[in-house]
């Protein structure tokens, strides 16, 4: 799995940040192996470095997966690292959701109920 840092010119892009991302996502995401083609994120400071104010920063993580459309959430929080842990967070709830629905044993599950309730 590739995991991409996108910044914009207000916000930390340096390699660190990119390797802080590359492991929380890789923790968290690792175990989907080759499910998971890609995963870009977009960091960026929804006001100027002048203006302080909470939520500022905003984390988009975009996955791409093997034949299916894409999976893409939004965060935002004080920090950068807040923003992507939060981020991370909703972008596993989001792949739970959108592999089981393409899951052949559900689909199997689902047609196996539809019989019995047909039978009864």
């Amino acid at each position: 799995m590739q995991v991409l840092l996108n910044t914009d010119p207000h916000t930390d892009g340096r390699q660190s940040m990119a390797e802080y991302l590359q492991a929380v996502v890789t923790k968290a995401l690792g175990h989907y192996g080759e499910r998971i083609i890609r995963v870009e994120a977009h960091l960026s400071d929804a006001n100027s470095p002048a203006k302080a104010n909470t939520d500022e920063i905003h984390c988009t993580l975009d996955a791409r997966l093997v034949g299916l459309d894409p999976v893409v959430v939004a965060e935002r929080a004080g920090t950068a690292h807040q923003a992507i842990h939060g981020a991370v967070g909703k972008l596993e709830r989001a792949l739970i959701s959108a592999l089981g629905k393409h899951d052949p044993r559900r689909k199997a599950r689902l047609s196996s109920s539809e019989k019995e309730a047909d039978e009864t």
